[in-house]
């Protein structure tokens, strides 16, 4: 059984953005829903494949979301409502964030199953 919380992806190469971020606090600001939005967004970008996401009771979480080519990772940047949220977490939701870009050479995994 897969787990959805694990993106299905093609072989590789394709590529991965990496987001990590600390929050600066607070749940009724917005950030669920427009980290909903945002989502559904990607989701609808030309060259999308998958995303996956965790956060801590902290505030640390990382996002990565993969596309199959540099330039769908162009379009998702220069996204304008993307654009409008990014410049929102600046300002209010987070202290601090990282975007790394890596193009994926291999992928492998393991699965144990239900067994």
């Amino acid at each position: 059984m897969h787990d959805e919380r694990f993106a299905r992806l093609p072989q590789p190469p394709y590529y991965a953005v990496i987001f990590s971020s600390r929050r600066r606090g607070g749940e009724g600001d917005g950030y669920a829903e427009a980290a909903a939005r945002m989502e559904q967004l990607v989701r609808g970008q030309p060259g999308f494949l998958g995303v996956e996401s965790a956060r801590d009771g902290e505030g640390f979480g990382i996002t990565v979301a993969y596309f199959d080519n540099e330039s769908s990772i162009r379009g998702w940047r220069d996204h304008l409502e993307h654009a409008q949220t990014r410049q929102r977490g600046r300002d209010e939701w987070y202290r601090h964030f990282e975007v790394r870009v890596a193009k994926v050479e291999r992928a492998y995994g393991w699965d144990r199953g239900d067994a």
